[in-house]
């Protein structure tokens, strides 16, 4: 009996981790870069938002990078520049 209550534990916590990495994932929005833009566009320091956001987009950036549209803005010497102001390395893709 007991070893049928351990299975049900065991198998309730691997239902509960695979929602908590459902629950963390990154939803890719290009948008989530917007306070960026002047960081990017010009000389002025990355803020902290700006930071926090590129961190937490880090995953999508290469998927960034693939899109033309994107890749003019993200695939400059500036966005290097802040992404490394933000500790954050530029992808290798």
């Amino acid at each position: 009996m007991k070893t049928s209550y351990m299975v049900a534990y065991t198998l309730l916590v691997l239902l509960l981790a695979q929602e908590h990495v459902k629950v963390s994932a990154v939803t890719c929005s290009p948008a989530q870069l917007s306070s960026c833009v002047s960081a990017i566009t010009s000389s002025t320091p990355p803020s902290k938002l700006c930071c926090s956001k590129i961190k937490e987009q880090k995953p999508c950036l290469c998927q960034y990078l693939k899109n033309p549209n994107l890749q003019k803005f993200i695939n400059t010497p500036n966005a290097r520049k802040v992404a490394s102001t933000c500790g954050t390395p530029f992808p290798k893709c």
